[in-house]
């Protein structure tokens, strides 16, 4: 989630002050993800050191008022206008526990499995139930979409698991774990799996 360039599209429908900013934010997010203000300001900071706002002059009621420029109005229209990449060979924290633990000898790899699958389908199913009927105003209609975001991520890892099950099914603890390796390690970094062979071996 970037924090920086939703406050840059916040901030180019008008001047606002820190406080001011973490309530729009929370609006516009279904309040999702708080935030508080101390990670506002640095934001702010940041975002003021790259030329992209500009700070005001306190006003009576002594808020500062961040105001942005026309770099970070064209860094907002950059933003909206270019889709979300997400990055490749994430290193997600149940697949990596998952992998790891059906390559371990004398662990039960199954078990593993199946106790993440019931605490995931139990997640979906508390997500299901909170999914609102209706979204009758734009702050409802935000924190539904919120919602349905986390509901089908969810549903996708329960599917990945189911997957994961079959996979660990056909297969015998045995055929799929590994040992220690005897042979000392090469220094450098592992080849990619996408590295052409020839290069590998070079």
């Amino acid at each position: 989630m970037s924090v920086k360039q939703s406050l840059l599209a916040i901030l180019d429908q008008g001047p606002c002050y820190g406080y001011q900013l973490r309530t729009e934010f929370d609006r516009r997010t279904g309040s999702t993800w708080p935030l508080n203000v101390g990670q506002i300001y640095n934001t702010l900071d940041r975002l003021e050191r790259d030329g992209l706002v500009t700070k005001g002059d306190a006003d009576a009621q002594g808020h500062i008022y961040f105001e942005i420029t026309d770099a970070g109005r064209a860094a907002v229209r950059t933003w909206l206008a270019s889709p979300v990449q997400r990055a490749a060979g994430t290193r997600d924290e149940l697949t990596i526990k998952l992998i790891v633990a059906m390559t371990l000898p004398g662990v039960d790899a199954a078990k593993v499995l199946e106790d993440q699958r019931s605490a995931s389908a139990a997640r979906l199913q508390a997500l299901r139930e909170q999914s609102p009927d209706a979204a009758p105003d734009p702050e409802d209609l935000a924190r539904s979409l919120v919602g349905d975001a986390l509901r089908f991520a969810a549903e996708a890892e329960v599917r990945w698991l189911d997957h994961v099950r079959g996979v660990l099914a056909s297969r015998t603890p045995d055929s799929v774990a590994l040992e220690l390796a005897t042979d000392s390690p090469r220094r450098g970094r592992p080849a990619s799996a996408t590295t052409p062979a020839a290069e590998r071996i070079a």
